[in-house]
């Protein structure tokens, strides 16, 4: 395994944790459900990247994928608000 694969699912652990975290204070508080939607996100964009190959794929994919991300979180988003 290389040392960027190593590094990334050190920080996916961090993530993980800072997710368990704000969920336990994310009772009634609809900001602390954005950041645990950001979190997930980001976690969802290493994985993609960097074990499914997404960084080798063409353009257009690279944008669907990050286009439908941003919607698919904006929309929870706003909707949770």
């Amino acid at each position: 395994m290389k040392l960027t694969q190593k590094n990334t699912i050190i920080f996916l652990y961090i993530l993980t944790l800072l997710t368990a975290l704000f969920s336990n204070y994310a009772y009634g508080w609809s900001f602390f459900v954005t950041i645990i939607l950001g979190l997930s996100a980001i976690k969802f964009m290493l994985v993609a990247f960097e074990f499914m190959e997404m960084k080798k794929a063409h353009a257009a994919w690279q944008f669907l994928i990050v286009f439908y991300l941003i919607l698919f979180v904006g929309i929870i988003s706003v909707i949770l608000h």
